[in-house]
């Protein structure tokens, strides 16, 4: 193979590569485009499930904005005011043990609803709370409960709480959250003014 020979075929080689290069660039850009918009269009579900979810909510528990319907309905004040050491609250939980007891998680049903005692001595409403007890959830499960999307938290035993290791899920549908609708702590919901009694 004389010289010319060689730089001919070495160019072309040259050529394919760059060509085969810029193909793949261009089908890596498409990729990560169609990743993209992936992503995009999952962050839209979410988002739209989300949304959803924080309606039903709303709409599920806007009596209770009143706590007497809420205790006439088998809420019942349970755990004093839940504060952290330095994570904000979650308030006061009044907890409809039957609820607890079946075991069902239904998001027009919260097992919980979430108050914040107020300066005045009133309470408002300011979420809700989901929760199974995890055993009676493993026994005709495998996988960690979720509702709409939203996974549930799990909280070991022995707990704060006196309770067995259950899951559970708050969403803050009427005090909006920094931290997103679905943690478990509230840093702007404060148990000062909490005197201890039974409403």
């Amino acid at each position: 193979m004389n010289t010319s020979t060689v730089t001919r075929f070495t160019s072309g080689i040259r050529h394919s590569m760059l060509a085969l290069a810029i193909l793949g660039a261009g089908a890596s850009h498409s990729l990560a485009q169609d990743d993209h918009s992936h992503m995009d269009a999952m962050k839209r579900d979410q988002s739209s499930n989300a949304s959803a979810f924080l309606k039903i909510v709303r709409d599920s528990t806007e009596r209770f904005k009143d706590v007497r319907v809420a205790m006439a309905e088998g809420y019942v004040l349970q755990f004093g005011c839940v504060s952290g050491s330095d994570s904000g609250a979650m308030g006061l939980h009044y907890v409809n043990g039957k609820l607890v007891e079946g075991g069902v998680l239904d998001p027009t049903r919260p097992q919980i609803v979430i108050y914040e005692p107020m300066p005045d001595g009133s309470l408002k409403l300011i979420g809700a709370d989901y929760l199974v007890l995890a055993q009676t959830w493993h026994a005709k499960h495998t996988e960690t409960p979720e509702m709409m999307g939203q996974l549930f938290h799990l909280f070991e035993a022995p707990n704060r709480f006196g309770l067995p290791a259950f899951y559970t899920l708050h969403v803050w549908a009427w005090k909006d959250n920094p931290q997103g609708t679905f943690v478990n702590w509230h840093p702007h919901v404060s148990c000062d003014s909490f005197a201890g009694q039974n409403r």
